[in-house]
This record gives C-alpha cells, structure tokens and sequence, in this order.
C-alpha cells in the first residue's frame, strides 16, 4: 500500500526524552517513599501519563497526587530535557525524508501535553518540519491508547487513516494506531524486551533504528495516489 500521510509519535521515536523523564519521576516518586526500580517504572510508565495513574501512586505514597506535584514535576522533568535531551539517532533523516516523500503530509502526534513536545522539537532542530501538525492527547477527549490524537492528525492532513503510517514505540502507542484503522511501525531495537509485546499490540513491522525508515519508505511508497 502507498502511503499518504506519515504520523509520528514524539517520545523514543523522534528525541530520546523516556530516560531523562523516567528518571525525573522515579526521584520523585522516592522523595515520597516509593522506590520503583527503573524496568518497572518503564512498565507503569512509559507511553502514559502520569495523572492516568493517580490511584496507583496515591497508593503507593500514602499522598495526594495534587496539581502543585504535578507542576514541580513538570518542571523538574522540563529542565532535564532543555539540558540534556538529544534527538533519536536518524531521526532528522527520517523526518525530512518522510516529509519530502509525502509532500510535507507528516505531524507530530504525542501523548504528552503540547509545551512538552513542542519544547523537546524546538531543542533538537525538528519543530520547523511539523510546525501547524503538532497534536497533543492532552486536548483530546481521550490520549493513547485512544485513536483520538491520530485520528486528529490524519484529518488535519486531510487523509483517510488507513492510508497513513503511523510510527510508535511503545505497546500503548501501537495500540492508539491500530484503533484508528492505520499501518504501525514501531521502532524496536535489537535485543529489546518488548519485541513479542509490539506484535502482539498490532504492530505491522518493526524496525530497529530511526537510520532505517528512510529507506524502509521509500521501498514502501509514500505520496499522493
């Protein structure tokens, strides 16, 4: 099938910010008495957001998860990424091929809230290539695993989701994109432990590294039909 329109996912797709932000919420969630090993914080974490799992961390903590914690964590988690934040390896490629081959039909479609994506975009020298198709499932009715923020950017691009590409990382992202009727590739590397979990989610391929997906799309075929 060619594809039409490609939709990223921003966290471990396009920047490497899931360690920095991980590690800011794992201090965090110590400072109040739970001290979650790093694989399980990945588990309960990755892909979410952190108020989706606010009876768990309520638990947990024995404390509210109030918005003044949310605010500081945001902040602190900011911070980490205007330091310290790099971009995927190959993702720039990617992105530019992805929009060349498209005709600039591609966007950004995150989980996370729309400062964050935008700030970490900037940061990397990728805003500019999906300035005006940024989507948020923070202004959604619901975020991933919900369709809504893919469906969002396949109707801005004015293109049916089952042509369009959408490129994940994560279980919870794979499943967003199955739900809204789209092709999946996510990215895997070798030896990850989530291989067997990303099928099984749905994903249509998976691929080891963002220095790929140049020449994995232009094997598949991308433009206007």
């Amino acid at each position: 099938m060619k594809f039409e329109a490609i939709l990223f996912d921003c966290d471990g797709v396009l920047v490497d910010s899931e360690p920095l932000t991980l590690g800011v919420l794992r201090d965090m969630l110590a400072e109040r008495g739970w001290d979650l090993p790093p694989d399980e914080c990945e588990r309960l974490f990755l892909g979410r957001q952190v108020r989706s799992q606010r009876a768990l961390i309520e638990a947990r903590t024995g404390q509210p998860l109030t918005d003044a914690w949310m605010d500081a964590f945001y902040a602190r988690r900011n911070e980490a990424l205007r330091t310290r934040l790099r971009a995927m390896p190959g993702a720039l490629r990617a992105a530019q091929a992805a929009h060349r081959l498209c005709g600039g039909r591609i966007a950004c479609a995150s989980g996370a809230d729309r400062a964050k994506v935008e700030l970490q975009l900037a940061k990397v020298d990728l805003l500019a290539l999906f300035d005006g198709r940024i989507f948020s499932g923070h202004e959604m009715p619901a975020t991933k695993p919900a369709p809504d923020v893919y469906l969002a950017a396949a109707r801005h691009l004015q293109r049916a989701p089952e042509r369009c590409l959408v490129i994940e990382d994560t279980t919870v992202g794979v499943t967003a994109g199955k739900a809204a009727g789209a092709t999946v590739w996510a990215l895997c590397p070798e030896g990850a432990e989530q291989t067997e979990a990303l099928r099984d989610h749905g994903a249509d391929r998976l691929f080891a590294s963002m220095a790929e997906l140049p020449a994995l799309l232009a094997r598949a075929g991308c433009g206007a039909p």
